[in-house]
């Protein structure tokens, strides 16, 4: 391990590695700090840009991006309670208060270095569970890999948006549209229509600048009757300095800070949940087990340290599966498995083999990156803040722009432009209907990994099911896929009864 470690080491410490990893976190603390933009959105954006990058660079590029977009959603959160992300939602709940108390900087400050620990110990976490993880799955064959791909599906339309039956459509239509094009084994054409363009398929790119970066303007802009009515934000940055707070406060919140971490990390693994679930669920973990429940909400440290520390430990959760299995925690590490894909590089336990260079440059990076976090916040606090007052009517025409010219990039090719368009129109609609879109992207992935392992199982077996049911590992998933789905059910059916019962009274 240490000398992999010293390979990747000696692939991300050059001038071009600390630079991206400084650019990167830098641009991702922006895109995260300003409401309505995300880290999915930066990295949407950058995908084309790596591709005539070295594997290397382009991946420090991603992931230092993902490290400062999660975390830099903690700036509107706690100064306007407009959640710069999804992982922060609950940051608003005691660090809005904070500020309404006039305790602004130290809620920041607060946020900033449980940002850092969160990312931190996630990293050490991931550093020795993928490589074991990648061990136990390169035993994997059809069987297995057919079993992981279904587990990975009903995790995530079980645990995406408020319905299950429209998570399951959503992932459904996503595997649809993944079949389009030549079938990789029996190179049949499917669904092209006669269209030479569409003999290739979909690529995932351009389904991914759409469905997210592409829809998120279009909802953006809807909400005013015209872009100029969606005012800049209104911060106060005169007082804010410092971490603000004592080392008391700080040693104060060790047990709140390694649970979080903990449950962050837990949830970041489970594939296609995020750091948008783990934040709000950790927060509900860390008020029931507190002595004083009824505080949280008022503008406490706890309920920041517990959303803060448990949605950055998602980061080094999610990138467990997605280098050790090949499937992404979440959509951002799926944008990062399409950025490895467009490298040549496929993740999953051969990674660890044949790319170990990347492998633990990307070790490195998180690592670096997290550093990198801390200073760049730290340091450049005001300037994050003055940003949020960049009026939307200038933001999102740049970025539309920048989509479409790197959609287009990608293959040199304007049918990319027009899937960018298509997914855009279609992630749009999918708001309006109230379908998560999470679920598309993992059907996207996930489903030609389960319909060709599937195909070359029954190869295998001569037609038989029987190998998919005695596997012990492909048992494991399949069970686990059965309880992930039983579990969704009746969880909804609860939170149903809940609603039912509010409205009654």
């Amino acid at each position: 391990m240490l000398e992999s470690f010293i390979i990747g080491a000696q692939a991300v410490i050059t001038p071009m590695g600390i630079g991206m990893i400084i650019f990167g976190v830098t641009l991702g603390i922006i895109f995260g700090s300003i409401p309505g933009l995300s880290a999915t959105m930066a990295l949407a954006l950058f995908l084309p840009i790596t591709y005539s990058m070295n594997p290397i660079a382009g991946i420090t590029l991603l992931v230092s991006l993902y490290i400062g977009g999660i975390s830099g959603g903690l700036i509107s959160a706690i100064l306007t309670r407009i959640p710069g992300t999804p992982s922060s939602i609950a940051t608003c709940f005691d660090g809005y208060p904070m500020t309404e108390k006039g305790e602004g900087a130290k809620a920041l400050g607060v946020g900033i270095v449980f940002s850092f620990i969160g990312t931190l110990l996630s990293t050490i976490a991931l550093i020795f569970i993928s490589p074991w993880l990648a061990n136990i799955a390169i035993q994997f064959g059809s069987y297995e890999y057919f079993a992981v791909a279904i587990f990975s599906m009903t995790m995530m339309a079980g645990l995406s948006g408020k319905s299950i039956v429209k998570g399951l459509m959503s992932g459904m239509f996503g595997a649809m549209f993944a079949t389009v094009g030549m079938d990789s084994i029996g190179s049949v054409r499917r669904y092209t229509f006669g269209s030479s363009e569409m003999m290739s398929g979909f690529s995932i790119l351009p389904v991914l600048i759409g469905l997210f970066a592409i829809a998120e303007i279009l909802i953006t802009a809807e909400r005013a009757k015209h872009l100029k009515d969606v005012k800049p934000i209104e911060v106060d940055i005169k007082n804010i300095k410092g971490f603000g707070f004592s080392l008391k406060e700080f040693f104060e919140q060790k047990w709140n800070c390694l649970i979080s971490t903990f449950v962050g990390l837990g949830i970041g693994i489970l594939p296609g949940i995020g750091g948008g679930v783990a934040n709000v669920l950790n927060y509900g973990v860390i008020k029931n087990k507190s002595k004083h429940p009824e505080k949280f909400g008022t503008g406490i440290i706890d309920g920041l340290v517990a959303s803060e520390a448990s949605n950055n430990a998602a980061i080094g959760g999610a990138l467990v599966p997605l280098l050790a299995l090949g499937i992404p925690g979440d959509t951002v590490t799926a944008m990062l498995l399409g950025g490895l894909t467009i490298q040549g590089i496929s993740p999953g336990p051969l990674m660890f083999i044949q790319n170990v260079d990347v492998v633990y440059s990307i070790f490195i990076t998180m690592i670096l990156g997290s550093i990198a976090m801390l200073l760049i916040e730290f340091y450049g606090l005001r300037g994050f803040v003055a940003l949020l007052k960049i009026p939307k009517y200038y933001l999102l025409p740049a970025i539309f722009v920048f989509c479409v010219i790197g959609a287009f990039g990608i293959n040199n090719r304007i049918f990319d432009v027009w899937t960018v368009l298509l997914f855009g129109t279609m992630g749009y609609f999918f708001n309006k209907m109230e379908i998560p879109a999470s679920p598309f992207i993992l059907g996207f992935i996930i489903g030609p990994m389960a319909e060709i392992n599937l195909r070359r199982g029954l190869m295998f077996s001569q037609g038989s099911f029987m190998p998919f049911i005695t596997s012990p590992v492909a048992v494991f998933f399949l069970v686990g896929a059965v309880i992930s789905l039983t579990f969704s059910i009746v969880s909804q059916y609860k939170r149903n009864k809940r609603e039912e019962l509010s409205c009654s009274n």
